[in-house]
């Protein structure tokens, strides 16, 4: 669905764009200095972001990290304590319909009415949306396609699971073909099959084109969908950068599993030579190598075995995870 919102005064430049705001080219989305409190608590600290045309980003962070008053601001469904969101070069208020169009927002309490079918609630977000007529018809069939529930168009929303619900909203979400999907929690409450379709549909989107802003708790979801990710905690963006450029920041190393017979002492020793490795062990028909970005390493250590008559059984290469690096840059466990 497509969101309304404000923000305080903003910021401008000679021609009221975000002073020092990359070109909309470039930007999609820029917020600069977003601050939210409620009394004491300071839920968002002064966020900076940006969100380039069809790139994925994810805000990670446990309950309560203030993802989802950060979206809210973004969305302008929340006016800051100061700040300022610019999406496709607009500056976005509530009230105003400045740079809306561009977005479309699927938030965490779906907003569906029971006792219609999936087909009327979207023709009703539709018409809020300025759609109308044939074109109406039009997308609101392509949509259901898009989320796989053409053949329960016309059955009441409330004989859906809670994965279909997600997955109509999802589909009022894009109705009016907006560059920036925002997604809060798209797979709360929703059984594993459910959840995975889901993703595959989020997935699908942006290999399609459309800008996500995806919000979650669960890592593995961020890890999947998004190309580069923020991480929250209480109020602050913590850290910022690809999964990659997230574990090298905190001097993390990942492991290489490699399972052969023959003349592993030899095949150790030469490992140890190899750029990038920098610990090698071996125990009976196991060398383990620590190495900076292993996937990199790997094609260098297949070569390695053969001129010294080492079969290589299996080679394995675990990589550190987000939960290892909030671990490191909080002190606690995601869902603490």
């Amino acid at each position: 669905m497509a969101a309304g919102g404000e923000t305080g005064p903003a910021p401008t430049g000679s021609r009221g764009e975000a002073p020092g705001a990359q070109d909309p080219s470039e930007a999609l989305v820029t917020c600069r200095g977003l601050r939210k409190s409620f009394g004491d608590l300071v839920a968002v600290h002064d966020l900076d972001l940006a969100i380039a045309p069809g790139e994925s980003y994810g805000l990670l962070g446990p309950n309560g990290a203030g993802k989802t008053t950060a979206i809210s601001m973004l969305c302008g469904l929340v006016r800051p304590d100061r700040g300022a969101v610019w999406i496709d070069g607009q500056s976005v208020g509530v009230g105003r319909a400045a740079g809306k169009q561009a977005l479309g927002l699927v938030p965490q309490q779906m907003a569906l009415y029971d006792d219609l079918s999936a087909r009327e609630n979207l023709a009703l977000l539709g018409r809020l949306q300025g759609l109308r007529g044939r074109e109406l018809r039009r997308r609101v069939d392509e949509v259901l396609e898009v989320v796989q529930l053409a053949d329960r168009a016309n059955d009441r929303v409330a004989t859906f699971s809670g994965g279909m619900q997600r997955r109509t909203s999802i589909a009022g979400g894009l109705l009016h073909r907006p560059r920036l999907l925002v997604l809060d929690e798209p797979t709360v409450g929703v059984d594993p099959q459910s959840r995975n379709a889901i993703l595959e549909q989020v997935i699908e989107l942006g290999r399609e084109g459309t800008a996500l802003l995806y919000t979650s708790h669960y890592m593995e979801e961020v890890e999947r969908v998004c190309d580069r990710m923020g991480i929250m905690d209480h109020g602050h963006k913590i850290a910022e950068g690809t999964r990659r450029e997230l574990v090298d920041s905190i001097g993390s190393l990942d492991r290489l599993l490699i399972e052969a017979t023959g003349d592993l002492d030899s095949f150790a020793d030469r490992l140890r030579d190899l750029a990038g490795v920098e610990q090698v062990d071996r125990d009976d028909a196991t060398v383990t190598a620590l190495a900076r970005n292993g996937r990199s390493v790997l094609p260098q250590v297949i070569p390695l075995a053969a001129p010294l008559d080492v079969e290589l059984l299996s080679v394995e290469v675990d990589e550190p995870d987000l939960e290892q690096v909030f671990l490191a840059l909080t002190g606690r466990a995601l869902r603490d």
